[in-house]
């Protein structure tokens, strides 16, 4: 059978604007900083990272990373069930349980393998998983290849999920983002949790997006909620945002964690983080636990941008946290947005379908700790144009 081409698929990618292009950061002009970047020879400030309280580029976490290369070389050689578990994995692992306040932590290669380890391990065929509509894709699939019976609820709806529930034989586990990662709105956990307890399901928290950023102490969502584990007994979370390295974890029960080590398809059969990667995020810890002004300055810029955004007439998404979408209506106006921002110096990627529904395209606009107010006031400027023009565009 003659394959199929692919020419006429990607021209209609082409055609409706969606095609995705990768753009090359050269480096970062300012030692120290991730505000702003060099993409393909523009110096532009960066609004697009999620590297919320300014620790990817550290150099306390480079230090780290560069010593523990020189001990321990620049790869782990194998899975942690192999030989590649190393006493930086086994150091890092520990603080994060106590960082987080749980019993025990697993480390995995990445925040997708970490969801699909959890939720296939947790659920399979004759069983039900429930996610938010706006789960994260690898949210979404776990679900599908966990091979339970799979059904989401409209999103933040805790009631829709407690009916739901219900009504779906041998529900295992609910699922959901703590922070959304487009939207940037939080999770109503509280209630989810309610409802996961009522019908005897795992409630799984992915907090990516919270850790680090939400919280007194910057444990994420589940923090700022008053929640532990009895109530969320599954927390995901990643290394590569707030934490500016590398990798995810899981943290939860020791039994839980004991059962994913033996049941959890992504951990067991990958090679894992290098060790200098560990070190980095160990270094990352004690800078979130000694400066929690990091924190504190990302929340006041994103009330100040959201404060400046509203006078300026920008459309807004309910969102308190540094992660501000900026609706446009559709893929061609949120990338006529985009140009117009890099055309005045700024770095803010369109969000488009399928990452998003189709008519919710966007702008994603992201606060860190690193940020100036002059950048914010000079981004405010140029996106209040950008919107304008989006308007009349679509009359």
């Amino acid at each position: 059978m003659k394959r199929q081409p692919l020419e006429p698929a990607l021209a209609e990618i082409e055609r409706q604007c969606l095609r995705r292009r990768r753009a090359t950061v050269d480096g970062y002009p300012r030692k120290g900083s991730h505000t702003e970047v060099i993409v393909e020879g523009r110096r532009l400030v960066d609004f697009s990272s999620n590297d919320y309280l300014g620790l990817a580029a550290h150099p306390a976490l480079a230090a780290a990373m560069a010593e523990c290369a020189a001990r321990c070389g620049a790869g782990s050689g194998a899975s942690h069930l192999v030989s590649g578990h190393g006493r930086e994995h086994a150091a890092l692992e520990e603080e994060l349980a106590a960082f987080i306040g749980r019993d025990r932590a697993l480390l995995f290669s990445t925040g997708y393998m970490a969801n699909l380890g959890v939720v296939t391990a947790l659920a399979s065929r004759g069983e039900s998983v429930l996610l938010d509509r706006l789960s994260h894709a690898s949210l979404i699939d776990a679900g599908l290849l966990s091979g339970a019976r799979f059904r989401r609820y409209p999103h933040c709806d805790a009631p829709a999920a407690r009916r739901l529930l219900a009504e779906m034989p041998r529900a295992t586990v609910l699922a959901t983002d703590g922070v959304f990662s487009m939207d940037g709105d939080v999770a109503p956990l509280a209630a989810l949790s309610e409802a996961a307890r009522a019908h005897g399901a795992w409630l799984v928290v992915d907090d990516a997006h919270g850790i680090g950023v939400l919280g007194e102490s910057g444990r994420g969502a589940l923090q700022a909620a008053g929640l532990g584990c009895g109530e969320v007994p599954v927390l995901v979370g990643t290394l590569g945002k707030a934490l500016g390295s590398f990798g995810a974890f899981v943290a939860g029960s020791a039994d839980l964690i004991e059962f994913l080590i033996q049941r959890a398809r992504p951990y067991i059969y990958t090679t894992a983080l290098p060790q200098p990667v560990a070190a980095a995020t160990r270094a990352a810890l004690r800078i979130v636990r000694e400066e929690p002004w990091r924190r504190e300055r990302v929340s006041a810029l994103t009330a100040r941008f959201r404060a400046a955004a509203r006078g300026a007439g920008i459309p807004l998404a309910d969102s308190v946290t540094p992660i501000q979408p900026i609706p446009l209506g559709s893929a061609r106006a949120a990338l006529a947005a985009q140009h117009a921002l890099l055309e005045a110096g700024f770095w803010a990627v369109a969000i488009r379908s399928p990452t998003v529904p189709a008519g919710s395209e966007r702008l994603r606009i992201t606060l860190t700790a690193g940020h100036h107010e002059t950048q914010i006031d000079a981004l405010i400027e140029v996106l209040s144009r950008a919107c304008a023009s989006a308007a009349a565009g679509a009359t």
